[in-house]
């Protein structure tokens, strides 16, 4: 069991647990964005809906970029199956299949 744990949470160059990390330029960008939203939509409910369409795009559009880059770059296969489960989280919900 040991061996699983440290094959699937263990980053492969300093060898520490990782199972989560300080966010990066892309999560921040859609934290920023969604909270921006998220304000706008509670302080200003009458603007125009492109705003809030708009603001939703760049924040799909940056945590798209972090889960490819997961995908892509994870430090262990833990980040990397994290970033497959958000890239087929914002793929379902913008199909419309669920709404997230």
């Amino acid at each position: 069991m040991r061996r699983v744990f440290d094959w699937f949470f263990r980053d492969r160059r300093s060898g520490a647990v990782v199972i989560g990390q300080w966010p990066n330029l892309p999560l921040w960008i859609f934290a920023a964005a969604s909270a921006l939203e998220w304000l706008l939509e509670a302080a200003t409910p009458g603007l125009p809906a492109p705003v809030f369409a708009g603001l939703r795009v760049v924040a799909l559009l940056s945590l798209t970029v972090w889960a490819l880059d997961e995908i892509i770059r994870g430090v262990n296969p833990w980040r990397r199956c994290l970033g497959a489960i958000v890239l087929i989280g914002i793929v379902v919900s913008v199909s419309g299949l669920v709404r997230l």
